[in-house]
């Protein structure tokens, strides 16, 4: 272990996801961390804490844990597989929310054509408003003279 290591991060078969802490954090300071983080103390073994349901995206939440405990300027021992920054991302599933199947539905729907519009005729000009027919006489307009402007 590197010297100025305060927090060890491994697995083992009877626990599963484990994490400890050196003496150089305080116990109450370790112990506030590792609870943050979803460990909790192992019976009969002091300074040792195992991750709560670990069938639960065990490496990713053990992973994120070592993330933020370095993150708050602590350092790290972490096994390789658990190590994010000396391996690669596990693939996660992406959850199903219904979202894509929401979008693909709605752009289905966009690009189809729709009974409630009546289907424009690709042969028939745009429509526009007509021109009235011209008259055929002249129209005759009468003006009154008004007095000089407004009447108040």
């Amino acid at each position: 272990m590197e010297p100025g290591t305060h927090f060890v991060f491994g697995t083992r078969k009877e626990h599963g996801f484990v994490a400890s802490f050196t003496p150089s954090v305080s116990p109450h300071l370790a112990n506030w961390f590792l609870l943050r983080e979803q460990f909790e103390p192992v019976p009969d073994e002091p300074g040792l804490f195992r991750l709560s349901e670990p069938e639960r995206e065990g490496i990713r939440r053990t992973r994120q844990a070592v993330h933020d405990l370095r993150s708050q300027g602590y350092t790290v021992q972490a096994d390789i597989p658990l190590d994010p920054a000396a391996s690669a991302d596990p693939p996660r599933p992406a959850p199903s929310n219904g979202l894509t199947e929401r979008r693909s539905r709605l752009a289905q729907a966009a690009a189809g054509r729709t009974t409630q519009r009546g289907t424009a005729h690709a042969t028939s000009p745009p429509s526009a408003r007509p021109i009235p027919p011209k008259p055929s006489y002249a129209p005759t307009v009468h003006l009154t003279a008004s007095g000089g402007g407004r009447s108040l």
